[in-house]
């Protein structure tokens, strides 16, 4: 659809807008949230783990494969549906993005024990399931991603449910690698998961305590399996998926520095962030992280271009101030098997990592009686190539260049009317009132004209009555 410049503008325009058919408009006619209770099946290949979750050396049996149930709770809107699962590491197992049917994050199929016996986990082996899951008081997937949280609801309304998975460290395994703390910290975690029934998005909120009247040493760190825009029988990144982070370096362990190969070098396995960025380019396992911090940038995450669809996390990163990178490297992709005649570990997924300190093993303090809060906000994107700024209501893509403006935008509140409005200097580019597209996205051009000043564009975002959702500049290029 074509929209033309009111009368008052200085230049030519063209914005394009895809809306749902009648019949997606019909399906998302609901505007509740729910909260309901299922069960989950998952595979795994056949072993044992001891009273203290250590591994039973001789267990692994990769031709056998059991099923496990676990109950979930659903939280759904007319947006989303998500399934937690508190009862194997309070993690939120599925977000699936309604108006297009797509899963946003990875879930094995078939669970595979490794890492036994080499000292790199907590309880000397690792399992993955996926989704997203809190990890503390240590580094490498922490004690508590096999453990049962506690599940509560707090609020159950039409409009707003939110639950709580909450854990106590009050345990701690005889045989850890020494790498890791002893004993137990006493650390109180509590994960709130929020779904209102006029957003797109999921808000959670990581509480740590610290009970005791001496301040602890310890990690905290989100940890995400990430694969937007997937089928939701098959969740898995695909060759298109790109990590979208507002970092200009990244550094990489001894043992990952083959990751780096292509990338200009900034220093001392310090290298810019450009050909890392794709999940194509990722020749092996390993890890990179933000070098040296996020620098308060305040979201990452995956679009999958091949479908231009993607999962990002907003949040205060001046808190969670360590980006962590890792995949099993794109020969997942290329090489990935049937996951029930040949089950592997190394399977196709972006994971990502927000962490109170910078790298693994880099401890931070909890104050006595201290509290950490750590509020996140994991929005679905849709029709965007790119994401430079976010917040809690919108995402967006700017940019302009000597021909014109461009504009790419995903509301989190896709119901609510906005006016966008984008400036040279004293001249209006566009000023109009427009409806968020919510399964196709949203994408707003705007042509230059000759001879203006300025060499920045701005863009305001605001809702119907005038409140700012969003202001950015961006200079043409």
């Amino acid at each position: 659809m074509a929209i033309h410049a009111p009368a008052h503008t200085v230049a030519v325009l063209t914005v394009s807008f895809a809306f749902l058919a009648a019949v997606n408009t019909a399906a998302l006619a609901s505007d509740g949230v729910s909260l309901s209770e299922s069960t989950i099946s998952w595979s795994t290949v056949n072993y044992a783990a001891d009273a203290e979750n250590g591994f039973v050396s001789g267990s692994l049996d990769k031709k056998s494969i059991v099923d496990r149930t676990f109950k979930t709770h659903v939280l759904e809107n007319r947006y989303l549906k998500v399934t937690l699962v508190p009862e194997f590491g309070g993690r939120i197992l599925s977000i699936i993005y309604k108006p297009t049917g797509h899963e946003q994050l990875y879930r094995t199929e078939v669970g595979v024990p490794y890492g036994m016996k080499a000292g790199v986990f907590y309880y000397d082996w690792l399992m993955v399931y996926g989704g997203i899951f809190p990890t503390f008081p240590d580094a490498e997937h922490g004690r508590t991603w096999l453990k049962p949280w506690d599940f509560k609801v707090v609020k159950e309304s039409a409009g707003e449910v939110t639950v709580s998975m909450s854990l106590r460290d009050d345990f701690a395994y005889s045989a850890a690698p020494a790498q890791f703390l002893k004993g137990s910290t006493g650390i109180e975690a509590t994960y709130y998961v929020t779904l209102k029934a006029d957003r797109a998005a999921l808000d959670a909120r990581v509480v740590l305590k610290n009970p005791q009247s001496e301040s602890i040493d310890y990690e905290y760190w989100t940890c995400t399996t990430l694969a937007p825009g997937s089928d939701p029988n098959n969740p898995r990144t695909t060759g298109g998926a790109e990590i979208i982070a507002p970092i200009e370096a990244y550094s990489t362990p001894r043992w990952s520095a083959n990751l780096a190969d292509g990338d200009e070098t900034l220093g001392p396995s310090k290298s810019r962030f450009e050909k890392l960025r794709y999940f194509r380019n990722w020749p092996t396992m390993g890890i990179a992280y933000a070098a040296p911090d996020m620098q308060g940038g305040n979201f990452w995450g995956v679009i999958n271009h091949d479908n231009e669809e993607g999962i990002i996390r907003i949040a205060d990163n001046t808190v969670t101030r360590g980006l962590k990178m890792w995949t099993w490297g794109f020969p997942s992709f290329t090489n990935e098997t049937d996951a029930r005649t040949d089950p592997s570990e190394a399977r196709p997924y972006v994971e990502l990592w927000a962490g109170v300190s910078d790298q693994f093993f880099h401890r931070a303090k909890l104050p006595a009686r201290g509290e950490v809060s750590i509020p996140e906000t994991y929005s679905p994107t849709v029709g965007m190539s790119n994401v430079t700024a976010a917040n809690e209501n919108i995402l967006i893509n700017f940019s302009a260049a000597a021909s014109g403006v461009s504009l790419q935008f995903f509301s989190i509140e896709p119901a609510k009317p906005m006016r966008v409005t984008l400036t040279r200097g004293d001249a209006i580019l566009f000023n109009d009132t427009v409806k968020a597209d919510p399964k196709s996205g949203n994408r707003i051009s705007a042509t230059i004209p000759a001879g203006g000043s300025g060499e920045q564009v701005r863009l305001t975002i605001t809702t119907a009555e005038g409140k700012e959702l969003i202001a950015a500049e961006t200079r043409i290029k």
